[in-house]
């Protein structure tokens, strides 16, 4: 059973959960399982803006230098930058020092294996038994053996360049506003709008430590919203604080999410034939307005458990190549393994500028239906147990029948709490809500 690794890597409270010490100990234990015995392992060390990443990059390097790792360090850029320079340094192995979309306060170490990809449950369990007992290693380098340190000088210019080559496009003609979140994108998302020929805007791109996030980026995109509207921009582009998500505002002010922006890329995708087997993967919290959207322009959809590692996991093993989540972690996997707020953004704005079109007209081609969500409080060993109970399951068929087709329930037991999430989708919001709790209430009866 998990006890460090979340879905993300490992996260908490820098220097009180997330210590020096249990950072030294992932450094060693994931030089030890991802070396594989082999000698002078390269890795490559990122992270994100927070003032705790200096901290945590000393004692992960210590950790993975004594393993006679040899680590690049690479600075502040994105996730996803980290990604794509483990396969091009030839890296045995990737990590970022990053929370994500969390409070400054939090950090997080999470692994990329050697071809960049996040590493499967059953090798963070090893590391997570290694990381318990480090008395089960049994190389100790010494000597020329030991690992050294180096500094990866260029990163940010190496990833601004491959990420030109993508899209290849110019951008001239288009105003942007681009909200870094002051976290890992403020250096590389400018600078390639700006070579790109676009006419930039930036906001929240003076990262002090411990101001990532703060009233900004994806997740508060409000001010962005306001400076979109204020300077007339085509669009505005928000990243989380380690920049591998992407949530736009269109020259109105109005936020375009995650399954916007999957509906809209793969239409053109499809159009240019370049989705594969004309599929786009999605996890169970999509709206059911993408679902409409997806078959009305002949896309299928394939559907995973929250998580932007499960959809990654069903791209590989069926060979799809677009996929994501409303959050907007969207992984555009001919070009990069991870979620890649900046490629998605571009990718985004060369959609806009091509089409002619608004990008608040291109998101008309999906109706967003009104989402409630209304935790029911249950016994925490019952709450896997309600598709058991004949009186629950009842309750759900009914409302399912009751909004026949134009909406769905969906229940989903919290992973940390005593609780089932009662989500309803449909066309009106006040049934809705009345709906979801009467639900949530037979959930309760039956289970708490």
């Amino acid at each position: 059973m998990r006890k460090l690794f979340g879905t993300d890597g490992v996260r908490g409270v820098a220097n009180k959960e997330l210590t020096c010490e249990l950072a030294y100990r992932l450094g060693k234990a994931g030089a030890y399982v991802l070396g594989k015995g082999k000698e002078g392992i390269k890795v490559v060390v990122g992270m994100d803006t927070r003032i705790s990443g200096d901290m945590l990059e000393s004692a992960l390097s210590a950790g993975l230098m004594s393993e006679g790792a040899n680590v690049i360090s690479l600075g502040v850029v994105p996730t996803p930058a980290v990604a794509y320079l483990t396969r091009k340094y030839n890296a045995d192995c990737g990590v970022v020092i990053s929370a994500s979309h969390n409070p400054f306060e939090y950090n997080g170490i999470k692994f990329f294996s050697d071809k960049g990809y996040k590493l499967s449950d059953e090798i963070e369990l090893e590391i997570e038994s290694i990381v318990e007992d480090l008395g089960k290693i049994d190389y100790i380098p010494v000597g020329e053996k030991i690992g050294y340190k180096s500094t990866g000088k260029d990163a940010v210019r190496e990833y601004a360049d491959y990420l030109k080559s993508i899209t290849g496009d110019s951008l001239e003609g288009m105003k942007v506003v681009l909200d870094c979140a002051n976290g890992a994108a403020f250096e590389v998302a400018p600078l390639v709008f700006s070579e790109l020929g676009a006419q930039v805007e930036v906001i929240s791109a003076s990262p002090n430590g411990i101001n990532i996030n703060v009233s900004c980026g994806s997740t508060h995109p409000k001010a962005l919203c306001k400076k979109v509207v204020e300077v007339g921009a085509h669009m505005g582009l928000a990243y989380d604080g380690d920049a591998d998500r992407l949530i736009a505002v269109d020259e109105k002010g109005e936020i375009v999410n995650g399954d916007h922006i999957m509906a809209i890329c793969a239409a053109d995708m499809k159009k240019k034939g370049k989705l594969k087997k004309d599929t786009l993967v999605v996890t169970v919290m999509s709206n059911i307005g993408l679902h409409k959207a997806a078959k009305e322009n002949g896309i299928s959809l394939e559907q995973t458990k929250v998580g932007d590692r499960y959809v990654l996991e069903e791209m590989l093993d069926k060979g799809y190549n677009l996929g994501g989540e409303q959050s907007g972690h969207l992984i555009f996997l001919d070009y990069n393994t991870t979620g890649d707020g900046v490629l998605s953004s571009l990718l985004l704005a060369s959609i806009v500028k091509s089409s002619g079109k608004s990008l608040s007209s291109l998101a008309e081609m999906m109706t967003v239906y009104p989402q409630v969500l209304v935790n029911a409080k249950v016994k925490n060993e019952n709450k896997f147990s309600y598709m058991n109970d004949e009186v629950i399951k009842s309750e759900i068929q009914k409302i399912e029948d009751m909004m026949k087709g134009s909406g769905r329930v969906l229940i989903r037991p919290s992973g940390t709490e005593p609780l089932v999430r009662v989500m309803l989708e449909g066309e009106e919001e006040s049934q809705l809500m009345d709906l979801a709790k009467g639900l949530a209430g037979v959930i309760e009866s039956k289970l708490a």
